[in-house]
């Protein structure tokens, strides 16, 4: 029980303290991609560290809500990002690392970024917040048909059993997995705002989704968003990790050795996730916003591939 509640602490301080790095680290590959110098990885960090000393702005209309969502996202996302494992299994919360209530949880954290956008009774928040909400459900739906592959091959919608499972190699190679690790990249692209879905360097370009629904969020309020968007990232790229690539990471119940092992690993995921992110948006342009359905779609019909083979299969055996 100590040991589980010492990964659970350590896991969740490396979270907070990787998670803008990661971003930092895919904008700096990107740059020397694209022959530049780019700033350092820890600019992010740096940049939340100043947001926060500011006070937020609000607009003339906001109510509460533009002062919860930002408080009510990164929470949900926080919690999101601890319920993965990353180094180690056996987390004091790994009981409550179920697939599904991941997927609640980041549904949440957007419906919070939606509301967001349209309480500031800005244009561009509520044209954000509108084409959220109609991406929402392609990308749910492709997430969880996915889920549905996962869980009949590892007996659990768990993470963290489905983790050791997979770690010990029982279910082989399958197709099923390939196409649901498919899906699942495409989901996490869109979920994160990243190229081709979203430019997120862009300004007032018609493929902003993401960036219209935080044009009004300043100070501190822009430091939560900015921490929420960083953890989201880490959150899905440890997800893919930990499913697909659950090799090093140490067992419930290990030692130190073990631990050192295991974050060694963890990180050399994280980075070699991140610096594949910056490859393909690099190599890949920009999707315009009525594209997105279709991208998505293909996702969702990746997943139902998945879960088609998988009873095929099943039922032939």
């Amino acid at each position: 029980m100590i040991g589980a509640l010492l990964t659970q602490i350590l896991h969740g301080a490396l979270v907070v303290a990787a998670a803008p790095f990661l971003l930092g680290w895919v904008r700096w590959v990107k740059a020397r991609l694209l022959g530049r110098r780019g700033a350092s990885p820890m600019q992010p960090w740096r940049d939340i560290r100043k947001l926060l000393r500011k006070r937020p702005i609000l607009a003339e209309h906001a109510t509460v809500v533009t002062r919860a969502a930002p408080h009510l996202a990164l929470a949900a996302t926080l919690l999101a990002a601890l319920l993965v494992p990353g180094f180690a299994g056996g987390m004091a919360l790994a009981p409550l690392s179920d697939l599904v209530f991941l997927a609640g949880l980041l549904a949440l954290a957007r419906a919070a970024l939606a509301l967001a956008g349209w309480d500031a009774g800005n244009g561009f928040g509520a044209m954000g917040a509108g084409r959220e909400m109609a991406f929402a459900p392609f990308a749910e739906s492709a997430m969880l048909v996915a889920v549905l592959t996962l869980a009949v091959l590892a007996g659990t919608t768990g993470l963290d059993a489905m983790a050791a499972l997979f770690r010990e190699g029982g279910q082989g190679l399958r197709v099923s997995l390939l196409f649901a690790l498919l899906a699942l990249l495409a989901v996490a692209i869109a979920e994160n705002g990243r190229v081709p879905v979203d430019n997120p360097a862009t300004h007032l370009e018609l493929t902003m989704v993401h960036e219209a629904m935080i044009l009004e969020a300043s100070g501190r309020h822009l430091a939560l968003w900015e921490m929420q968007a960083a953890l989201k990232l880490l959150t899905w790229m440890a997800l893919l990790a930990a499913i697909f690539l659950p090799f090093g990471m140490a067992p419930a119940g290990s030692g130190p050795l073990a631990w050192a092992v295991g974050l060694l690993a963890w990180g050399a995921k994280l980075a070699l996730l991140g610096a594949a992110l910056a490859v393909f948006e690099t190599a890949i342009a920009k999707m315009r916003v009525f594209r997105v359905p279709e991208f998505l779609g293909g996702a969702l019909l990746l997943a139902l591939l998945a879960a088609a083979l998988l009873f095929v299969s099943t039922g032939l055996a």
